[in-house]
């Protein structure tokens, strides 16, 4: 550790003001926030959501390609499977081309629960993407698809 002395506020004010991981970290969380609130009456929190939709294939997928879509570690995205599970919106088979593996497929209730939650994510969508003005939207999304 070094003996470099404190930070000068000047530097937590430029942090702040500057720093892409904390604009980045603040904007997942206000926007998290906001689309868990709208998701509340179909039982999903913004996860929950996006972690169904990623299911929404016409062929199961594996976990390993789930949870590299959704740039987390398998033992994340397994713990976030079983409350869905428990719920009887997914079921987790065994992979016939790879015993080892798992599918993961979307119940007829996931698929209900999806199909519900759509109509409100679009709401919530239209009205996030409007003050981004014209192409803010997706110069946005390619901003942070770079960074992804």
């Amino acid at each position: 550790m070094s003996n470099a002395g404190p930070v000068p506020f000047s530097t937590t004010l430029h942090v702040r003001d500057h720093c892409l991981c904390l604009a980045a970290q603040r904007a997942a969380r206000a926007l998290a926030r906001r689309f868990d609130e709208a998701l509340k009456p179909v039982g999903l929190t913004s996860g929950q959501f996006s972690l169904l939709m990623s299911l929404n294939r016409p062929e199961p997928p594996t976990i390993g390609s789930v949870a590299a879509l959704l740039v987390m570690d398998r033992t994340t995205l397994t713990a976030n499977l079983k409350p869905l599970e428990r719920q009887g919106l997914l079921t987790v088979t065994v992979d016939p081309a790879d015993r080892r593996g798992r599918r993961l497929a979307l119940t007829e209730a996931g698929r209900a629960t999806l199909a519900a939650a759509v109509p409100i994510w679009t709401a919530v969508h239209a009205e996030v993407e409007a003050p981004l003005g014209e192409g803010g939207a997706d110069r946005l999304r390619a901003g942070l698809s770079a960074l992804a």
